[in-house]
Parts: structure tokens; sequence; C-alpha cells
């Protein structure tokens, strides 16, 4: 083998999967992209092809290889992050599919969700896991599998069945069926995992009616999950040696691996995560508890927060009101808006999601006065990204004992200007915004790199970009973020009375 060595990163997301190609300095070098189908049925149902997810896989990383022309014999590892949550079935024997993924959108398994509920055990579910009893997560999903997916039950009593997230069914298939894992940071997230216990709680999986003999055997997110020639793409088969769940990959690419360090991705919603150490903390103030990743034998905990509308509102803006025509608009607009006007946007669309847990919150847009206009609303569109990443930071912090002192941040809208620098103020923190995008990837990239000897920790310290301190003052900041407060309080008050 020359001096070059590669790690190819894939990052199989809800809309596509990319493959990357990072380089022995740790720079992201290639990158190739391929779409999958969003099947969505008259139910409002969403699945995926989990056959067209694997296919896409192995022909992104051919894609990758063609593309960026080196010796593929370079390449020492394989690293995977994916889109959390979305849940399938397959055969032990034939590695065959039983219908469709079921994606983390789909809310078909609600009923089994009620069920437990009224039986009075959604506490006990919170209690082991760190999250709240909700059809998203992956044990309403398999429950729903076993109960409707013709053969699955009599597949899982003779222990034929393997069922749970994409990433172990991306390993079961790239290892040719040899090797039936998923990691630490992906089995938090299942609602069957105890999270104080470090294994499948057989209570729990017996409430969903799941038999934990079936489900994946759970490794560390650095750990070799087997080895993969990609449909005979390379000669001498290559170690898949890092697995995360895509926000846990964007919390380690960032460098969040010290307790109280916290990254915020905005995307159409946003996932806001911080490092609160080895010891687990259950919210008491709306957010969830889960596993960061295990890595190198020491187990990492977060604090989650999930906002539905950051980035929508900007979509909301441009497509459903017209205000502007692209989303690079708003920050000019933002910044000619009239200083002295405080209006306040809420973006409760579908109800208001963390700290707040309002289902039936509405959308509202408060303190408008005769000088409001188009330019005041687009900006108080921008701002309510940033107010709500407050509530969810500070949710956080009161939970952890932590004070914020720094965001590392990443995803489109953080190009904006005005947005970034208005989250540094109202948070009154330092906000850091890398110069790449593909942060999910680059911690599936390091933790097999690193885990491969091709880099140290100080790979780190490689990620360039901006940085944005505060310059508004403590009295501006309390008197908007208090104003914040009281909006969000007069909509949720009254849908409750």
């Amino acid at each position: 083998m020359g001096q070059d060595k590669y790690i190819i990163s894939i990052d199989q997301s809800t809309q596509g999967t990319k493959a990357l190609l990072f380089d022995k300095a740790g720079k992201l070098v290639c990158r190739t992209d391929l779409p999958h189908r969003q099947m969505v049925n008259e139910l409002g149902w969403v699945s995926h092809d989990a056959i067209e997810i694997y296919e896409n896989t192995v022909q992104a990383v051919k894609n990758l290889i063609t593309i960026s022309g080196i010796d593929k014999e370079n390449v020492v590892g394989i690293g995977l992050s994916n889109q959390r949550e979305t849940s399938l079935a397959w055969n032990r024997k034939t590695g065959e599919p039983l219908g469709h993924a079921i994606v983390w959108q789909c809310a078909r398994a609600a009923d089994i969700c009620e069920r437990l509920e009224k039986k009075g055990c959604a506490d006990l579910v919170f209690q082991k896991t760190g999250i709240r009893l909700s059809p998203y997560f992956p044990a309403a999903k398999i429950a729903w599998i076993l109960e409707n997916e013709k053969g699955a039950g009599e597949l899982a009593r003779g222990h034929q069945l393997c069922h749970g997230t994409i990433d172990s069914w991306l390993v079961f298939k790239l290892t040719k069926g040899k090797a039936y894992k998923t990691d630490y940071s992906n089995a938090s997230r299942t609602q069957l995992f105890n999270i104080f216990e470090l294994k499948w709680d057989e209570e729990i999986c017996g409430l969903f009616g799941i038999d934990p003999e079936n489900l994946a055997e759970v490794c560390d997110s650095d750990a070799c999950f087997g080895e993969t020639d990609f449909e005979g793409l390379f000669e001498k088969p290559v170690p898949i040696h890092g697995v995360l769940g895509d926000s846990h990959g964007a919390l380690y690419g960032q460098g969040c691996l010290k307790s109280g360090m916290i990254k915020a991705t905005y995307g159409t919603g946003s996932s806001i995560m911080m490092n609160i150490g080895e010891k687990p903390v259950l919210s008491t103030h709306g957010v969830v508890t889960s596993l960061a990743w295990r890595i190198g034998g020491k187990v990492n905990y977060v604090l989650e927060g999930n906002l539905n509308y950051t980035g929508a509102v900007i979509t909301w803006l441009k497509d459903d009101m017209n205000m502007i025509t692209s989303p690079q608009e708003t920050q000019q607009l933002a910044q000619e808006a009239l200083k002295e006007d405080n209006l306040y946007l809420i973006p409760a669309f579908s109800g208001l999601g963390a700290p707040y847990w309002d289902s039936h919150a509405s959308a509202a847009i408060l303190g408008m006065t005769r000088t409001t206009g188009r330019k005041e609303i687009v900006r108080a569109g921008l701002e309510c990204i940033a107010y709500q990443i407050m509530d969810v930071v500070e949710a956080m912090s009161q939970d952890a004992g932590i004070g914020v002192n720094e965001l590392r941040v990443d995803g489109g809208p953080t190009k904006n200007e005005y947005l970034m620098q208005f989250q540094s103020d109202i948070l009154g923190a330092v906000v850091k915004v890398p110069e790449t995008e593909e942060l999910s990837g680059i911690g599936a990239a390091y933790a097999a790199g690193i885990a491969l000897g091709v880099w140290d920790q100080e790979i780190f310290g490689g990620l360039e970009g901006r940085e944005y301190v505060p310059g508004m003052n403590g009295e501006a900041r309390l008197s908007k973020s208090g104003g914040w407060k009281e909006a969000v309080k007069r909509v949720i008050s009254r849908e409750r009375e």
C-alpha cells in the first residue's frame, strides 16, 4: 500500500445516501449522492424500500471510487451514519425484507402506543429508556411489523427474524449476513434499550411483544462491525469500523466530546444535543436522554431536543406567504427591518415541540403595530428559529446544571449571517459555524479512522469556520427573550383554557 490512506463514510439519510471520501489529513476530497423514493400512501404512512437503500449504498461507493480516481486498495476503513428510528424487519436466512422500512416520521404505530398508555406503562418506558412513549421510535414500529406483516410472527418465534434500524440492515447486507449488529447510539433511540443498564430491556421488550433474542448485538460505536467488499468492488474486504446515528455523528464530528459541549443542526427542523458526560440525567424540562455513543469502551450520554419548524419557517415565508423568492433574501430584509419593532412569530403550525410539548398550540404572529411590514415579519421568522433553540438550550442547561458559553452549529441556515449573529446575541454565547456541512458523515469517518489508527484526537482541531460573538447588552437580551416567552405563553394558555 502507498502512502495514501482513505476512509469512506456513508451517510444514509432520510432523503438519500451520500458516500464521502476522506484523505489521511482528514479532509473531505470527494462526495457522491443518490436519492431514494419517498413513498407516502393515502393513510399518510411514510415508507422506504430497504433494498433500494442498500443498492444505492453500494452504487454510491462505486461512483465515489470512479469519480475520485483513487487507488481503491488504499481505502482502509468504512464509517456509517444513518437516519435514526427508521425501522424494518428481514428474514435472517434469505436477507429479504418483510415489507418496506417504516420511516421515522411515520405514525402508523400510534395505536400501539395508545394501548400501552392506557395500561399505565408510559412512565416505566421513560424511566428506563429516557424517551417518552411515541410511535416515532422503533419499539412501536417493530411491534407493528410483528402484528401486521405476513409471516413476521412465525419467523420471530423461530428466531429467524432480524429487526432494527437502517444501520443494522446495512451492516447485515454489506457483510453478506455475517454481522447482525447495531451501536449504542442507535440502540438508545429504539425505546427498547435500558440506558442505565446498557442492555436490551426484557420488560420493555415484553410490553411491545418483542423477543430481545431477535435484536441485534450492541457494539461500541467505533467497534469493527464486520468486513465488506461492496459486491466485489474491493479485492480485499474492508472493515466497517464506525457506526453512529446521524445526530450523534454530527455531535462527534463537531468535537463535542466533553460534558457541557452542545451542537445544533439547522434543517427543516432542528436537533439540539448536549453531551452530559458519563452519567445519565433524566430530563424534567421537556427534552430526552439518550446515549451519545460508546467509544473506546466509555459511554457518553446526551440530552436532546427536537424542533419541527426552524428552516421550515423560511420555506413557509417563501412558498405560502410569497414574502421572499429565495432564503438568501431573508438576511438583507432582516437587517433593513425597523429596530424598534417587537414582533414575534410562534411557528406552532403542528403544535409546539421541545420543551413545551403542546400539540394543540396554534401558530401566531404577536406584537404587530402600524409600522409592521414585510421586512419585520421576515425578521421575526428568522428570529423565531433562534428563540426556539434558546428555549431548548436553556432546558438542557437546567437539567444538566451546566452553563452554556458556546454552541456549535451546522446545516443550511447557518449560512445566514443575521440568524447566526442573533443566535449568539440571544444565547449570550459564542456560535461556531464550520466551513463543511457533512458533519454526520465526518463523525462516522472520524470514529472509524481513529479506531484504525489513521488519525488521532488532534483531527478534531481541523474544522475551520467562523465564530459569532455576542454583541447585545444584557438588558436588551432579557427584554427580547422575555417578550418571546410571554408570546409563547399566550399561544399555549389560549389553547388550554
